[in-house]
């Protein structure tokens, strides 16, 4: 076969039109060999003689997309030393932009042959068995694709309802997505999902893992599979299963085609990105790819047990942040996910391993300066799951200015007062406004508040006011898996039932939680099917779930369309005015002379809250002024943003509680906008109220009226202190 040297850069393989360039980093390697596979499984090698800086590379000019390759790397098989290579294992590329077939339960994928219990690292018991007829093998990609006028919506944070999505679990059972479609990314992008997206309200759709993962061989002999995705092995890779329409290389099209259709709907795509570690797991995993090219490299290993590696995420392994080609790799990934798939964020699992370059977390990381100074990606959504398994892991409100963060506090504190634990009230208050007491202080805003009552991980909205203990014998641990304190409580009655008010109160419930979560400063997460009344069962762990456990249940009863027309309403309501979803942190004191607070908080009597009231650990109840007339930040216009303004009142109390609309400084009269419990009437006559007037307010329910701004030319009333 006809090869030339060809350049070091850029990595993995590369069509240019006519041929494919190859290059591989490894540091450690002696020889290295690239292996064509035609489709009868016939292997062609190619040494691969040129190194430039510890990069392998040749140039092909025969080799054309959807040709399948992979590697053998020769070197040292030395595991106390950290070596790690076998070229009896065909390794996928690092820099894979497609990767065809599966990875099977196989023993040739191992690079150690036992022989006796616990001798599993000695050199002397090599697995010398080749593993190319059991693993996944890489694909060169056709990079070509008619993209059209396609742009990113530029959603700003503050504008962003995200929906957090799996692509199978959305669309399996949607009745009208073609049934050879579902499950694949043109199922996301069908006109029947992208309608019902756009139709919800949503601006993002936040999709669980995409890029290429391994299927565990122990769920596979269980009878289960890895549904969630959190297991990478290509980090450039759209993850195949995926695809309807084949995986040599069409499932980079159909991705590409996804995204190209949910920009034309004005929804961006941000995602859920796993750069932690790898599906290699730990000592004991399979040789697929980065342990056999160059294990010291890519692994953080143990410091003085380099047969052993390092691991903050539960996995077996995590990447070395440190190594300048780790962080090349991530920072090559993200890239490519932006400018040649077009992506428009990312939220990065066990963020704060990223930021352990040595032992602490640490916000001045290597890799949060990269990105700081990457004029592609710091331009991106960011998004940090913060948070990961090792010592001082918990790093909610630590990330960098440009970062935004899951937070976890909020989802504890929406969860606990809903559930009527004791002195929740100051606590709602600090998440309701954006949560200033995590942020404000390392210079951000209340969009670096990510906020979310529920995520894949745990119970869905429904389930969390059904069961208050997980039901997960399904996933084969004997229900040891999972959270176990999970903040939620069943209403009285643990699982289904027919008992109408307990039905009723759960209906109130989910209702509550989805408006405490709109109402809030920040940026809402939703995760998908919450707003229908999703249920796993009371399964809180459904990481090995691929079938109705898991997927959306499309055939929709009157409890689930009510749910969604109330988020649809809730949704509207915060895209139509800006006072809901300010860019600005509230400061609690008046914009203009003799105006108004931007926020006030109020009891039942309609007074203002003093610190007795705060302190108090048996209040249940909360009602807040948000002064639409009180906006600091102009409009990308440059103009003065007026909006309505909003007195929204919380009843955590099991009763019906008598709230006192405050007096007429803040209002005259005011509308009855949203009302979680059904009975309430709004948008009608029967909804208005006027200053001083007293209201029931109905057990367990949030009430929200509004009014518009004062008419020009109409001074202000002076505030009542």
């Amino acid at each position: 076969m006809l090869n030339w040297p060809g350049q070091p850069y850029p990595l993995g393989a590369t069509f240019n039109g006519s041929g494919t360039n190859f290059a591989l980093f490894s540091e450690v390697a002696e020889r290295v060999e690239l292996c064509l596979f035609d489709d009868d499984g016939s292997e062609t090698r190619v040494e691969v003689t040129q190194t430039t800086a510890h990069v392998w590379h040749t140039y092909l000019p025969d080799v054309q997309p959807g040709q399948r390759y992979g590697y053998r790397v020769h070197g040292p098989y030395d595991p106390a030393n950290g070596h790690r290579c076998n070229p009896a294992k065909l390794l996928l590329d690092p820099y894979a932009k497609a990767i065809d077939g599966e990875v099977s339960a196989d023993p040739s994928l191992y690079s150690y042959t036992p022989a006796q219990p616990g001798v599993v690292d000695d050199a002397a018991h090599l697995n010398t068995d080749d593993s190319a007829g059991a693993t996944m093998k890489s694909v060169v990609v056709n990079p070509f694709f008619d993209w059209g006028h396609d742009r990113p919506p530029g959603h700003e944070y503050h504008e962003l309802v995200i929906y957090e999505a799996h692509v199978r679990g959305l669309t399996m059972t949607h009745p009208l997505v073609p049934e050879h479609l579902r499950g694949t990314y043109a199922a996301l992008g069908h006109p029947a999902i992208v309608s019902y997206l756009k139709d919800l309200g949503v601006t993002a759709v936040e999709l669980m893992p995409v890029h290429q993962f391994v299927n565990d061989t122990h769920l596979q002999d269980r009878g289960l599979s890895n549904y969630w995705g959190y297991n990478t092995i290509g980090f450039l890779a759209p993850h195949g299963a995926y695809a309807a329409g084949g995986t040599r290389g069409q499932q980079v099209q159909e991705f590409k085609a996804m995204v190209k259709t949910l920009h034309e709907a004005d929804i961006e795509v941000i995602l859920d990105v796993v750069y932690n570690h790898t599906a290699e797991g730990n000592h004991l995993g399979p040789t697929l790819s980065f342990r056999g090219l160059d294990n010291r490299a890519y692994y953080r290993l143990v410091d003085d047990d380099l047969a052993h590696y390092f691991d903050t995420t539960g996995t077996g392994n995590s990447l070395l942040m440190r190594s300048p080609h780790v962080l090349q790799l991530i920072m090559d990934s993200l890239r490519y996910w932006v400018t040649e798939m077009h992506v428009d964020g990312f939220r990065f699992d066990l963020a704060a391993t990223l930021a352990r370059q040595f032992h602490e977390v640490d916000r001045l990381s290597a890799f949060f300066d990269i990105v700081q100074q990457d004029p592609v990606i710091s331009q991106v959504k960011l998004i940090a799951e913060p948070w990961d398994l090792g010592s001082g892991g918990y790093q909610v409100g630590g990330f960098p200015p440009l970062w935004t963060e899951w937070n976890g506090r909020y989802r504890d504190t929406v969860r606990d007062f809903w559930r009527g634990e004791p002195a929740t009230v100051p606590e709602l208050a600090s998440r309701l406004t954006g949560s200033s007491d995590l942020y404000e202080g390392g210079g951000r805003t209340p969009s670096a508040s990510i906020n979310f009552v529920t995520a894949h991980d745990g119970f869905t909205l429904r389930d969390l006011v059904v069961y208050e203990k997980k039901r997960n014998e399904a996933n084969g641990e004997d229900n040891r898996d999972g959270e176990s304190h999970n903040r939620s409580w069943n209403c009285g009655v643990e699982g289904p039932t027919d008992d109408p008010q307990i039905n009723a109160l759960r209906a109130r419930q989910q209702r509550n939680m989805l408006a405490t979560l709109l109402l809030s400063q920040g940026v809402p997460m939703i995760a998908h099917g919450d707003e229908i009344g999703r249920t796993q069962g009371g399964n809180n762990n459904g990481y090995c779930q691929d079938n109705p456990t898991t997927w959306m249940d499309w055939d929709l009863d009157d409890d689930s369309r009510e749910l969604l027309a109330f988020t649809q309403h809730l949704i509207r309501l915060r895209h139509d005015h800006p006072v809901l979803r300010r860019s600005k942190f509230f400061t609690g004191a008046p914009t203009q002379e003799g105006g108004l607070r931007d926020v006030a908080w109020f009891d039942t009597s309609g007074d203002e809250m003093n610190a007795e009231d705060w302190d108090a650990d048996y209040a249940r109840t909360l009602m807040v002024f948000l002064n639409g007339e009180a906006i600091t930040e102009p409009d990308v216009y440059g103009e003065r943003i007026v909006d309505d303004s909003f007195l929204v009142l919380f009843n955590g109390h099991h009763e019906d509680v008598e709230f006192t609309v405050p007096a007429r400084t803040y209002g005259e009269r005011w509308s009855m906008i949203a009302c979680t419990d059904p009975e309430v009437p709004v948008d009608d006559a029967d909804g208005i109220l006027t200053a001083g007037e007293k209201i029931s307010v109905t057990a367990r329910s949030v009430l929200v009226l509004g009014r518009p701004p004062l008419e020009p030319g109409t001074p202000p009333v002076t505030e009542v202190r």
